[in-house]
């Protein structure tokens, strides 16, 4: 039997601002997919069944309860780190990287799952330490954070290795925010920046050739119909949507395969050409008011370990999309982040509406004590 608290304690807002963005996912995965000889192409098939079993998922992690869940999380995260270790010996090679393990009917990525576990591993960890001062007294002393930390520097390596530089960059970035609310010393950061600066030659010369092209093409360089392509066509797209669009299925840069990855990363390109500057900002619009909500909730969270789980939670979803639409309209280097609920990709969208199931259980339960 359910808790009759939990259904007066769900948090409709949150849940139905998901389900709003999931809808505009499937909406748009179909007009980047669609032609006339197979309106409903096997990608947007693909989609709605994992909408179908990604609701499951997110029910899921809303209902179990959040002590043990944070058990499982917890081993989720060791046997993650293990998958990401295998990923880089015998992971599925696809368009030149190794980040993907095959289970013969589904792909995943590794590195997916290390951002839907990490923030319950900081959590314990920093939990068992039994050290009051760390919610009350920070800064914390720099020894504390020897062991996440070298566990993050250890991901990020092996994310980048694959490689995959988006991810292993999102993935650093939402371990050193938890590590800020955690309590780390703030001259740590400021150390951490001033060796980035001085190390960039070094770290420039570390980077493929692509990698490099990408930040070259961000500063104004490269070939239109080379380097520079992608990011061309994007604004093309986004420019030629005007202020109310073309209209769904008209858009003509995605129909007429100019787009690259219309469907997946540059999914927000194909909405503002259809829906134009209304479309974009209520998208936008949407992701405020989801994440707004969240905070709010995590600011009402009394528990220590929670508040830190539901900021690593937040933290990934937040990036993704500040990255992805900073890239699609050349703020940002294209470094293959897709937008959450909205781009087409089962273990991203499964790993988001996860993240979003537990960020609701943790607003249902801090009511139960």
């Amino acid at each position: 039997m359910i808790d009759r608290r939990y259904f007066r304690y769900f948090d409709w807002i949150s849940f139905g601002l998901t389900m709003v963005l999931v809808a505009v996912g499937l909406v748009f995965v179909f007009s980047a997919t669609y032609r006339s000889d197979m309106p409903l192409s096997f990608q947007f098939k693909k989609q709605l069944a994992g909408v179908g079993v990604g609701l499951l998922v997110y029910f899921a992690f809303c209902m179990i309860d959040i002590k043990r869940l944070a058990r499982w999380g917890v081993a989720g995260y060791w046997i993650a780190f293990t998958l990401l270790l295998y990923a880089i010996i015998g992971g599925w090679i696809a368009l030149g990287a190794r980040r993907w393990l095959s289970l013969y009917f589904f792909r995943f990525q590794p590195s997916e799952i290390i951002k839907l576990f990490m923030p319950v591993f900081m959590a314990s960890y920093f939990s068992e330490l039994e050290l009051p001062k760390y919610h009350i007294r920070p800064p914390i002393p720099i020894h504390d954070f020897l062991i996440p930390g070298g566990l993050l520097a250890i991901s990020f390596l092996l994310i980048l290795k694959q490689p995959d530089l988006g991810t292993a960059l999102l993935v650093l970035f939402s371990g050193l925010i938890l590590f800020w609310f955690i309590g780390m010393p703030r001259g740590f950061f400021l150390a951490l920046a001033l060796c980035g600066v001085l190390a960039a030659p070094i770290l420039w010369r570390c980077l493929k050739p692509y990698q490099q092209n990408r930040i070259l093409v961000l500063m104004g360089y490269g070939d239109v119909r080379k380097e520079r392509y992608q990011m061309e066509q994007s604004k093309i797209a986004i420019g030629s949507g005007g202020l109310t669009g073309k209209g769904l299925l008209k858009g003509t840069q995605n129909k007429f395969d100019f787009l690259p990855e219309d469907h997946t990363d540059f999914i927000f390109s194909v909405i503002c050409e259809e829906t134009g500057f209304v479309g974009a900002l209520s998208v936008i619009a949407l992701y405020l008011l989801l994440f707004t909500r969240i905070v709010f909730v995590i600011m009402h969270v009394s528990s220590f370990f929670e508040t830190i789980v539901a900021l690593g939670l937040l933290a990934h979803i937040l990036i993704s999309v500040v990255v992805n639409i900073g890239m699609v309209t050349g703020l940002l280097p294209i470094v293959g982040i897709p937008l959450p609920l909205v781009s087409y990709g089962l273990t991203n969208l499964w790993i988001t509406l996860a993240s979003l199931g537990w960020l609701n259980n943790i607003a249902i339960r801090r009511f139960y004590y």
